[in-house]
């Protein structure tokens, strides 16, 4: 049963008691020893010298079966059977750091059953105590539900929300107050999980994507996906229920996915907001009231961005949140303090610590990427153009085209380039077409003149050795057409002139006048 906090207004208080065994396991883990390994230059160095052995195999699943929350034993088995996600430091139960000379040391007032502190770009966990051990989420598991339903609605789609969307909500649950047959814009509803944490905006979204079940199974499909390996999704609002676990590691994944998104990150930033009230029967007229975020970090702590806090009867409170300083981001997250206040307080703790001790440490494990979808394979290499994005069509000519297809088109782009070889060759000058030069009888060829006009296309005159024919189509020298017609009857009339004429002056000249000497 989920109890709200205190600071908020409408929260109302109820609850069940823990378990017995929750408060001997909350003993257990508050005298956990420090694993501190000796300073050290590098990375082999720190990994080769651990100070502390391995947790035994099966102890997170009995924390698990001890707890409160009613999860199933071998809740966290996944961890001890296989190799321990982000790194082999990070399944054990005790604080693991690893200093370098100079760093600070880690604050000595942190009681949190479980904390982590990691680089948001690098990944790399700075340091981290259980950082697996698998715990109610309450309302911080609302960052894995953003993560996998935010994306699917546009922000300005307007719903009218139905009485059943409001009907399951559990006893205590936290609200932001949305009325039952009124619309409501899709902002306005994550403003209501991330402000107020809005269990009634929750489920307005989970119908929305088909249901409160398909939303579950979906979410736990996501926390495969991004490799939260120690997450049981029961409740897509993180309303205490048997058996929904989650971890400081698997938190601080769901953050670090969701803030990659603008939307989450915009909306876990909003500190205050106005939201649609109900409709004044007197004036017909819709009112609206403010909402502030539940997250007391935010505005007070420098640099803060987010993300999500938390708080249920077998929870405690828990808190993820991001901030940055001097271009540098760090994400922490604290679960289930001694005293629920204290989630704050040492939060803002460990991120000052970061901050001072960010690359005077050596990492004790790393946050993992989300895993490729199933069947997904790299795409072949190609050459791609300069600016290393292929040209539209070429993007979607690869997916539209089969091998038959590629096939199909490279013949036909063979067969254009051979067509376009043909005619360019047709449109070359044939040597039928090169102009013949008049000759003489005897073979003596026309001696050039001056004025002979470059363009003109010269016949053989009669009696002389023919030319081959010339081609239909072809083309001169200088553009003029050496096919039949019109004008080449009257080229062929003037060359025969000037052969003549040529021939009676070289007679005029070769032969010598009576009564002058020779």
């Amino acid at each position: 049963m989920q109890q709200r906090s205190p600071h908020v207004s409408r929260r109302a208080r109820a609850g069940r008691p823990a378990a017995a065994g929750a408060v001997a396991v909350l003993v257990l883990a508050a005298g956990a020893p420090v694993a501190f390994s000796a300073p050290s230059p590098s990375p082999a160095a720190s990994s080769a010298s651990p100070s502390a052995p391995p947790a035994a195999a099966g102890a997170t699943a009995g924390a698990t079966a001890a707890s409160g929350s009613g999860a199933r034993a071998g809740a966290g088995s996944a961890q001890d059977e296989a190799a321990v996600v982000g790194g082999e430091r990070l399944g054990r139960p005790a604080v693991q750091v690893a200093p370098r000379t100079g760093a600070p040391e880690l604050p000595a007032t942190l009681t949190g059953r479980s904390w982590l502190i990691a680089d948001a770009a690098t990944g790399e966990v700075l340091a981290a105590r259980n950082a697996h051990l698998p715990l109610p989420p309450a309302s911080t598991l609302k960052m894995l539900f953003a993560d996998t339903v935010l994306p699917k609605f546009d922000r300005g789609l307007e719903h009218k929300v139905t009485p059943a969307e409001l009907a399951a909500l559990g006893a205590g649950s936290s609200l932001v107050g949305i009325k039952e047959n009124l619309p409501y814009r899709v902002e306005d509803l994550w403003r209501g999980v991330f402000l107020a944490s809005g269990n009634d905006a929750v489920h307005v979204l989970s119908h929305m994507n088909g249901g409160l079940a398909r939303t579950v199974s979906q979410m736990q499909e996501r926390a495969t996906a991004l490799q939260a390996k120690d997450t049981r999704v029961v409740s897509p609002e993180g309303y205490d229920q048997d058996g929904q676990v989650s971890s400081a590691y698997d938190l601080t994944l769901f953050a670090r996915a969701g803030l990659r998104n603008p939307d989450f990150r915009g909306y876990c930033a909003t500190r205050t907001a106005r939201f649609p009230g109900a409709v004044d029967k007197a004036t017909g007229q819709r009112s609206a009231f403010d909402i502030a975020n539940t997250d007391r970090l935010l505005g007070k702590y420098p640099g803060l961005i987010g993300v999500k806090n938390g708080y249920t009867t077998n929870a405690g409170a828990t808190f993820t949140g991001a901030a940055e300083r001097d271009g540098r981001t760090l994400l922490v997250t604290v679960m289930h303090p001694e005293q629920q206040a204290k989630v704050y307080d040492e939060a803002a703790a460990l991120l000052d610590w970061g901050f001072a001790a960010a690359g005077k440490v050596e990492p004790v494990g790393r946050l993992v990427e989300e895993e490729a979808a199933p069947g997904a394979s790299a795409a072949p290499a190609t050459e791609a153009p300069a600016t290393g994005v292929l040209p539209h069509a070429i993007q979607q000519a690869d997916h539209a085209l089969g091998p038959a297809g590629w096939t199909a088109l490279a013949l036909g782009t063979a067969l254009a380039l051979w067509a376009a070889g043909r005619v360019r060759s047709r449109r070359r000058p044939h040597p039928a077409a090169v102009p013949v030069l008049p000759v003489l009888p005897g073979g003596l060829p026309v001696p050039p003149r001056p004025d002979y006009a470059p363009h003109i296309a010269y016949s053989v005159p009669t009696g002389t050795a023919p030319a081959a024919p010339a081609r239909r189509g072809a083309t001169a020298v200088g553009g003029a057409t050496a096919v039949g017609g019109t004008t080449r009857r009257r080229l062929t009339r003037r060359a025969r002139s000037l052969a003549r004429s040529t021939r009676a002056r070289l007679t005029a000249t070769t032969t010598p006048r009576r009564g002058r000497r020779s």
